[in-house]
C-alpha cells in the first residue's frame, strides 16, 4: 500500500511538472477560463444582472471554474493520448510499478491542476466584484467543489484517451462541454429557460456544481452546512488515521 501511494505521488509530480510546458493543457486550464470570464463580465454582465436581479458575476465565476476544469481535463486527455502514441506508457508498463499508480497519480494531478486553475479564476472574479457573503467557509467551499467534481469527469477522459480514437472522442467531449456552457444555471437563472428545458438544465452536472458554488458565495444552505459537515467528519478521519 505504501509503495502504491509513493508511486502515485511520483506520477502526479511528473505530470504537474510536465503540463506547464504543454500548450494544450496551459491554454485550456488557464488562458481560456480567464478570457471567457473577462468576456462574459464585460459583454453580458449588465444585461444578465438586470434580467435576473442578482449580480451575474456570482454565476459566471462558478460556471467558468467548472468549465475550465473540464476543458483542462480534456487537454490532459490529449496529452495522455500523445503518450500512448509515442510508446511512453508501454515503457512504464514493463517497469516494476503498480498498475494503479498511473491512474491514481493522474487523478491526483488533475485535482491539483483544477485547484490552481480555480484559485486563478476566483482571484480574477474577486477583482471583478465577487464577494464571499458566507465568509472563509464559503471561499473554501467555492474552491473545493471543482476539485471534487473533476475526478469523475477526468476518469472518462482518461478512459477514452488511451484508445486509438482517443483524440477524436476527447474533441467530442469538448463540443458537449461547450454546449453545456450555454445550458446551465450559471449562464442565466433556471427560471429564464423554457419550461420543458428547465428539468434538463437543473439535472445536468454542471448546474449542480454551479448552484453549490453560488450558495457558498452568497451564503445559501450549502455554505451553512459546511462547518457542520467538517465537524462531523474530522473525528472520523482522525480515528481512521489511528
Amino acid at each position: 500500500m505504501r509503495s502504491l501511494v509513493d508511486q502515485s505521488l511520483v506520477e502526479a509530480g511528473r505530470l504537474m511538472r510536465r503540463w506547464p510546458r504543454e500548450q494544450e493543457v496551459l491554454t485550456s486550464t488557464l488562458i481560456l477560463p480567464v478570457l471567457l470570464l473577462l468576456m462574459y463580465q464585460l459583454v453580458l454582465s449588465k444585461v444578465l444582472t438586470m434580467s435576473s436581479g442578482t449580480e451575474a458575476i456570482y454565476g459566471f465565476v462558478p460556471m467558468i471554474a467548472v468549465t475550465g476544469a473540464m476543458y483542462g481535463a480534456m487537454g490532459t486527455g490529449l496529452s495522455l493520448h500523445a503518450e500512448v502514441e509515442s510508446g511512453l506508457l508501454r515503457r512504464f508498463w514493463v517497469l516494476p510499478v503498480h498498475r494503479g499508480a498511473g491512474l491514481i497519480g493522474r487523478l491526483v494531478a488533475e485535482c491539483g491542476r483544477t485547484l490552481v486553475a480555480t484559485v486563478i479564476v476566483v482571484a480574477l472574479g474577486v477583482a471583478l466584484g465577487l464577494r464571499f457573503h458566507a465568509g472563509w467557509w464559503g471561499a473554501l467551499g467555492l474552491l473545493v467543489v471543482p476539485v471534487i467534481l473533476i475526478p469523475g469527469f477526468a476518469t472518462m477522459v482518461i478512459t477514452v484517451g488511451v484508445g486509438k480514437a482517443g483524440a477524436k472522442v476527447v474533441q467530442l467531449f469538448a463540443a458537449v462541454t461547450l454546449l453545456g456552457m450555454f445550458f446551465n444555471s450559471g449562464f442565466v437563472p433556471l427560471q429564464n429557460y423554457p419550461g420543458w428545458l428547465q428539468p434538463i438544465v437543473r439535472a445536468q452536472p454542471m448546474s449542480c456544481a454551479i448552484e453549490a458554488m453560488r450558495n457558498f458565495t452568497l451564503g445559501g444552505p450549502t455554505a451553512l452546512s459546511l462547518p457542520y459537515i467538517l465537524n462531523k467528519i474530522t473525528p472520523a478521519l482522525e480515528n481512521a488515521a489511528k
